[in-house]
């Protein structure tokens, strides 16, 4: 419990340090960020990626007279639900109709306090880090109260405008080995991101979940990392981790993906079951942070090329899968159930892999019923055509700049 003339201090200390921060680069989500007085905004994502520093970028360049509070200030420890009420005494005093709060969901029963605030009409955004509740699931407090935006590490285009460079083919292999995390773009310390994966193993998953169990944690998500891009299924991997049920599996599997640190792609069919039983595609949030944590994909710049398109995707469209029948697929895009694109990913064409490339994607047009669809590569562009279907090969810089 605080007095009242604490939190009022604190509140003016954390308002005098915004106004004087270096908010950076601004973000391609910037744009998106819509706020009402009947929704909260809820920025969610993987922690490191930049919430709290989108959040300034906010306060600073479209709400300047927002009332902002940081929950997770060390004078803040002793805050409880109850002095919720003198917080909100505080607010009414500023006259600001604009709310700002960064980590509330450290405190206790904080969704009965935004939904007064709602109810009040005013506007509020939220951002919280994964460490104590996932900004995910921030939304089910606030069931039809709330609209989230997902925030990633940065795109191939803000690391390029990051670090002054060109979209050019040298710029997208710095991309693939580095990644997107902006810390680690800026100093390139590796500690940054082998101390954020144990972070995300520890606080957002062991924690939160009371899994004991750390180790196998721990190996089984550098083994499904180190393997990004490749099948998984929960017997096998049950079986190589001696694990005792494979539903044990499945739920690690579940928590890795809450929290923002893999994705799980199924195999596309319209048969729900089909889809649930068939092997599931891997990918990672950052090549940079699988890069780091793992020596098996270091050289693998196809695989890493294959989940940064995913990861450019996945920005874009929840709905994503494989396709796999007689030849397979990378990408199937799915919006409001129609297939709107069919991607294939190859770092290199040659006469090797020509065929299986272009009849995978070629196959999976036919399926779909769809005119055209892309080969990315890393630097080749050219144009095939066959049985009135067209495939388009773009380099990856190229593709992202279009889309």
């Amino acid at each position: 419990m605080l007095l009242k003339s604490e939190i009022q201090q604190i509140a003016k200390i954390q308002q005098e340090s915004v106004e004087v921060k270096n908010t950076g680069l601004q973000r391609e989500i910037f744009s998106e960020l819509k706020v009402s007085s009947t929704h909260a905004l809820i920025i969610s994502g993987v922690r490191r990626c930049g919430k709290s520093t989108l959040l300034y970028q906010l306060l600073k360049r479209k709400y300047n007279d927002a009332f902002y509070f940081n929950f997770e200030h060390p004078s803040l420890y002793n805050f409880e639900k109850t002095d919720f009420q003198k917080l909100d005494e505080i607010i009414k005093e500023s006259g600001k109709q604009i709310l700002f709060f960064d980590e509330i969901q450290i405190i206790e029963d904080w969704e009965r306090f935004i939904r007064l605030k709602l109810d009040e009409n005013y506007t509020i955004i939220i951002t919280g880090s994964n460490a104590s509740l996932l900004s995910r699931e921030l939304g089910t407090k606030l069931t039809g109260r709330h609209i989230t935006k997902e925030l990633f590490p940065f795109s191939f285009q803000e690391f390029c405008s990051f670090c002054d460079l060109q979209k050019t083919e040298q710029a997208l292999l710095s991309y693939l080995q580095t990644g997107g995390f902006p810390e680690y773009v800026k100093t390139r310390d590796e500690d940054n991101l082998t101390q954020l994966f144990d972070d995300i193993l520890v606080r957002d998953i062991a924690i939160r979940y009371g899994i004991r169990d750390l180790k196998t944690l721990k190996s089984l998500a550098l083994f499904i990392i180190s393997n990004t891009g490749k099948y998984v299924t929960g017997n096998k991997l049950k079986a190589l981790f001696n694990v005792g049920s494979t539903s044990t599996i499945m739920e690690y599997m579940s928590h890795l993906e809450q929290s923002y640190l893999l994705f799980f792609v199924q195999k596309f069919s319209y048969s729900v079951r089909k889809q649930m039983i068939n092997p599931r595609k891997v990918y990672t949030i950052d090549t940079g942070l699988v890069n780091v944590n793992s020596l098996s994909f270091s050289k693998d710049f196809g695989r890493k090329l294959e989940n940064s398109v995913f990861l450019h995707l996945r920005r874009q469209y929840k709905d994503i899968y494989y396709y796999a029948e007689k030849g397979e697929c990378d990408f199937i895009v799915v919006e409001k159930g129609e297939v709107t694109d069919v991607i294939q990913v190859c770092y290199q064409l040659t006469q090797d892999n020509l065929d299986r490339e272009l009849n995978g994607l070629f196959e999976a047009l036919h399926f779909f019923n769809r005119d055209e669809g892309s080969i990315i590569t890393l630097n080749q562009s050219d144009r095939f055509e066959k049985d009135g279907k067209v495939a388009k090969v773009v380099p990856f810089y190229n593709f992202v700049t279009e889309d």
